[in-house]
């Protein structure tokens, strides 16, 4: 699933350790979803979505699978 999660952490200055720490996961966990290693879960998606202010489809987009 492609998603816009690095973009939109740097646009607001965080690196991957500050993010992991805001949604309590691992920065491997960042990384992996980043690089499109890992989809999130729906409870995940939906934190990641409240973290940066955006509904979930501004951050994922699973065209093209």
């Amino acid at each position: 699933m492609k998603n816009r999660l690095k973009d939109m952490r740097a646009d607001h200055g965080w690196s991957q350790a500050v993010l992991a720490d805001k949604l309590d996961v691992s920065r491997q966990t960042i990384i992996s979803i980043e690089n499109g290693k890992y989809d999130p879960s729906l409870p995940l998606a939906f934190k990641i979505a409240r973290v940066f202010g955006q509904p979930i489809e501004a951050i994922f987009d699973d065209e093209g699978d």
